[in-house]
This record gives C-alpha cells, structure tokens and sequence, in this order.
C-alpha cells in the first residue's frame, strides 16, 4: 500500500521559511519522480515543484521559482521542500504527490499525501 506522509508544516511570518517532508512507503522510492501540490483556502489544486527519480531534473512553478528547493533522499525514501522567503499568499495545505509512471516526469500522479498546513502570517 502506497503511503506518503507529510510533516512540517506551520505558523511562520513572512519572509520566513520551512522545510517540509514527506515519508513515503509501500512502492519503490527511487524508481518514481515526486512532486508537490498545494490547495489554498477557496482554491483548486495547484502544482509546486517536481523532482525526478534520481533527483537530477527539477522544476518549479513561476510562484515557487527562486524561493523554493526540492530534493529527495532516495536512501531514506523522503522527499523534501525547502520554502524560503514565505508570502502570505503561499497558505495552503501542501501535498506531496507520486508520479504515476516510474521513470516519468510527468506531473500527472496517482497518490497524494494527506498535506500540511503552511499558514503565512504575521
């Protein structure tokens, strides 16, 4: 069974930053890129960041550009997001996500996490 575990997330004034993880199990970490998602109150889904497998290739979205990092340990089966320079506008529940093919970089996933509240404010 697939599980991905967020932790992290919390209360942080702006400018300030997190570093969120995600736990995964019951899959063949290494084999599969990872993403996250987030969901702002009101707002649909919206795509964060993404890694490939190996965790050579990373893309971000144009919110998430130069303030955020990802990264993977492959070795401890995590996934991580670095978010530096905080904005009220990055409250939401942040979700790590599972590519649905392995060796893809595809954003579409088939299982996501629970998430972590981020709350920005001062």
């Amino acid at each position: 069974e697939v599980q991905l575990v967020e932790s992290g997330g919390g209360l942080v004034q702006p400018g300030g930053s997190l570093r969120l993880s995600c736990a995964a199990s019951g899959f063949t970490f290494s084999a599969y890129a990872m993403s996250w998602v987030r969901q702002a109150p009101g707002k649909g889904l919206e795509w964060v960041s993404l890694i490939s497998s190996s965790g050579a290739v990373t893309t971000y979205s144009d919110s998430a550009k130069g303030r955020f990092i990802i990264s993977r340990d492959n070795a401890k089966n995590t996934l991580y997001l670095q978010m530096n320079s905080l904005k009220p506008e990055d409250t939401a529940v942040y979700y790590c996500a599972k590519v649905g093919r392995p060796y893809s970089i595809n954003r579409e996933y088939d299982y996501r996490g629970q998430g972590t509240q981020v709350t920005v404010s001062s």
